[in-house]
């Protein structure tokens, strides 16, 4: 089995820093602290409302990074024009309202195909892989097969923040399906979304997934530990996933 890979969202770095308005806490030394502690990838949310990461933080992280950047970007003009002058590794299509805390659910693919398809189609002639966040759900699965795009996010909320154990069993069964369902598809699958040291292993132990993408709990965790440290601790507890 392939070792997973980790994705490290440093949205909540900017969103401390925007607390004061400081230019403290550094993006690029978060970022640096996690790549040394096993990141793959580097995630940037660029919300309508800016607010956390601005703009002037994706370029820099752009151009000082020697990993990926997952740009996360609503399905706007603004963001699409942004994204294709920034010319990033991945951009992950989210849904986004502006009252909402974080991202709360999956794009709606299927009710969406011509305008999704239209903007991957942009972002893929550029170079840019394109991603769509979705809920683990067939017909979700199915239209983001339609849109033509090589990879999705699996949405794992509604796994994370399950009741009780049959509830769990549930959501992860259904992002098994999903997982399994996208794979047939040849799409590379990720996931993330409420990921944390003590529900990651089961999610991490699905063979299909390359790559879990995970921000508030190292972020919050690092407040004890330091990032890198943190990035390390979860990081192990995902490729022993895969043993």
């Amino acid at each position: 089995m392939k070792p997973i890979q980790l994705g490290v969202n440093i949205d909540h770095v900017a969103t401390i820093r925007q607390a004061r308005g400081t230019s403290y806490p550094s993006l690029i030394a978060a970022a640096r602290q996690a790549i040394e502690g096993g990141a793959d990838s580097i995630t940037v949310h660029l919300r309508e409302d800016r607010r956390h990461i601005q703009d002037r933080d994706v370029y820099e992280l752009k151009n000082i990074l020697d990993v990926p950047l997952n740009l996360e970007m609503a399905m706007t003009d603004e963001m699409l024009g942004i994204a294709l002058d920034l010319n990033p590794a991945y951009c992950c299509i989210v849904p986004e309202k502006r009252e909402e805390l974080t991202t709360e659910g999956g794009l709606d693919v299927a009710g969406n195909i011509d305008r999704i398809k239209l903007v991957c189609d942009k972002l893929q002639q550029s170079g840019i892989r394109a991603s769509l966040f979705v809920d683990p759900e067939q017909n979700q699965i199915e239209a983001a097969h339609q849109c033509e795009v090589s990879c999705i996010e699996i949405h794992t909320g509604r796994y994370a923040e399950a009741v009780d154990e049959g509830s769990e069993k549930l959501e992860l069964s259904a992002i098994r399906d999903s997982a399994r369902l996208a794979a047939s598809y040849d799409m590379q699958v990720n996931a993330g979304h409420g990921l944390n040291c003590q529900n990651v292993e089961a999610i991490a132990g699905i063979p299909q997934i390359f790559e879990l993408n995970i921000g508030h709990s190292i972020v919050s965790q690092s407040i004890f530990d330091g990032i890198k440290k943190s990035v390390v601790d979860l990081k192990a507890l995902m490729l022993s996933a895969r043993k």
